[in-house]
């Protein structure tokens, strides 16, 4: 397991970039598994499949087509970190933060990832927030990202009409 903070960036395909800083100390099974599908090459290429303005921004399990959404599969899910899951995790769900995505079981989550594009407290203590982006431009590219038009795709909805491609995840 990591014992120490990660730094990393998530790179998108047009440039635009997320800097984080990934709190082994909070959630160390979050991190380790983030980190591992990272170095992996997992994330290239997949999209930011659901985004709701003044709430979030959700990626690292879907490839988009035109007018689909394939989801990539095949990882083992991991603890949940959270106080609810009987997991101590202060991490309080503020602009920036990235928490791992999950079903309604609270050990299920694997790939997936969001982004807080606002305050979202009703989320603390549910999920497993697990870092913060770093500056303000990082910030400002979530909301940015939350605010783009969407459409229905199939049974997902809140999905960028345009989609948002990460080109890689770097872990420094």
């Amino acid at each position: 397991m990591a014992t120490k903070n990660v730094n990393c960036t998530i790179n998108l395909t047009d440039g635009r970039a997320i800097n984080l800083e990934l709190y082994s100390d909070i959630a160390p099974i979050s991190v380790d598994n983030f980190v591992k599908v990272a170095k992996s090459g997992f994330y290239e290429g997949l999209c930011f499949h659901r985004v709701i303005a003044g709430f979030m921004i959700q990626g690292g399990g879907m490839i988009a087509g035109k007018g689909s959404l394939d989801e990539k599969r095949g990882l083992k899910p991991i603890k949940g970190e959270f106080d609810s899951n009987g997991v101590k995790n202060p991490l309080k769900h503020t602009l920036g933060v990235i928490s791992m995505a999950r079903t309604n079981v609270p050990d299920s989550a694997t790939s997936q990832f969001f982004l807080c594009a606002a305050d979202c407290d009703f989320l603390d203590g549910n999920y497993a927030g697990f870092g913060k982006t770093t500056d303000a431009e990082s910030d400002k590219v979530i909301v940015d990202i939350s605010l783009v038009k969407t459409t229905n795709v199939g049974y997902h909805g809140d999905v960028p009409v345009e989609p948002i491609v990460i080109k890689n995840v770097i872990v420094k």
